[in-house]
């Protein structure tokens, strides 16, 4: 700004000659000092431009608008630049390194299994954990039961991040835990329940499949025998490597060609879903701090699809895996059973002749009608939102409405 200083105590000056005594040998020289003052006037205007414009972008990286407030740099402006860390991760880090790290490891992709786990279904994780350790996964068990001791005779429990907190759902753990500057080296995250049976699914192959495809958002198949199938698209179809979409007019939704939101298209359910690292970024921001079940966030996971949903989202169908449907969390190993702000001793709920499955179910549903009533609201107190779908149904109505013509 000094430079412009400069420029105006000089155009100030140049007018001031002009009233002064040489005003009459000044007369003639007047077109050319209008120029002068001209130019002056439009570096000025520039500098003060660019210099706004510069501004702007330092704000836009410094501050990051979120749901309940503004994150800033402000509080560490201090700090050079260069030192500032903005991300972090999940790996384990030794006390001390006796050799220097490997530099092709440490460039490799890196993935990240999330799963809550009980010790009751601990056969079943040490058989998924095995399919995904020599496929550069990073592990992370949140243990619900608070049991931490019955795992440590697994070779690879060491190798693990475990974190505790009493009967706490995966969307709890992965709300407070997954924060996507934590998790932002990995480039896909499998968030999966742990009653999956993974026979006939390797992570190798349908990391391949993802990633050729372009899915934001994956799930594998569903074996047709598998407990507790809501939505036909998950089922796997044995002839196809995945799938976008399924065609079934049973049931009160149907399911038809021109079907372009789910659960017909651009769907995965809650069990098992993956999501690439931008994907989660948006996920992560639509789980709901209190509501800690994520019923009715799968019909809404595809406008973080990075895109066309019914592109960008799939089932895989080649490797595929079985629900066990095995309700251990809330059973009847939970001495006390969390329902509506209070705590409820588990013997007075049975005395009532209640069961705490119940409880939770009826819980799931309050928190699936809160979660559309907060849906609904964002949508109409957001006036500059436009629904990147509803266009698209604009367009396919319009087009089949010209094609009767």
């Amino acid at each position: 700004m000094k430079g412009s200083t400069f420029w105006k105590w000089l155009a100030k000056k140049q007018c001031f000659l002009l009233e002064g005594g040489l005003f009459g040998a000044k007369m003639k020289q007047l077109p050319l000092v209008g120029i002068i003052c001209t130019l002056m006037l439009f570096m000025i205007y520039r500098t003060s431009y660019y210099q706004y414009q510069a501004t702007k972008m330092e704000s836009d990286v410094l501050f990051h608008p979120l749901k309940d407030g503004i994150v800033s740099t402000s509080s560490f402006s201090s700090l050079p630049r260069g030192i500032v860390e903005a991300s972090s991760d999940l790996e384990l880090k030794p006390l001390w390194i006796a050799s220097a790290p490997n530099s092709e490891e440490s460039n490799s992709s890196r993935y990240l299994l999330a799963m809550p786990v009980g010790v009751k279904q601990k056969k079943n994780v040490d058989t998924i954990v095995k399919k995904f350790l020599p496929e550069n996964f990073t592990v992370i068990l949140f243990h619900y039961d608070k049991n931490l001791d019955g795992w440590w005779d697994l070779e690879w429990s060491r190798e693990a991040v475990h974190v505790i907190a009493h009967n706490q759902t995966k969307w709890w753990f992965a709300k407070r835990f997954l924060h996507p500057d934590v998790v932002s080296m990995y480039e896909y995250i499998f968030l999966w329940d742990e009653d999956l049976g993974v026979e006939n699914f390797h992570p190798g192959r349908y990391l391949d499949i993802i990633k050729s495809e372009g899915f934001e958002i994956s799930q594998p198949a569903l074996d047709p025998n598998s407990t507790d199938i809501h939505h036909r698209i998950t089922v796997r179809k044995k002839t196809q490597l995945f799938h976008r979409q399924v065609y079934d007019t049973r049931g009160t939704t149907k399911c038809v060609e021109d079907s372009e939101g789910p659960p017909c298209t651009g769907f995965v359910e809650g069990m098992a879903p993956v999501f690439s690292r931008s994907a989660w970024r948006c996920a992560w921001l639509l789980i709901q701090n209190d509501l800690v079940h994520g019923w009715g966030m799968d019909m809404k996971l595809g406008y973080c699809a990075q895109g066309d949903r019914t592109r960008n989202v799939g089932i895989v169908d080649s490797e595929y895996i079985i629900h066990q449907g095995i309700q251990t969390l809330g059973g009847s190993s939970v001495k006390k059973a969390e329902y509506n702000r209070g705590r409820i001793q588990e013997d007075s709920l049975r005395r009532r002749g209640n069961d705490v499955r119940v409880e939770i179910r009826r819980q799931s549903m309050y928190e699936l009608k809160t979660f559309k009533k907060r849906w609904d609201r964002a949508v109409e107190d957001d006036k500059r939102w436009v629904d990147p779908f509803s266009s698209r149904k604009l367009k396919r109505k319009r087009r089949r409405s010209y094609s009767k013509v």
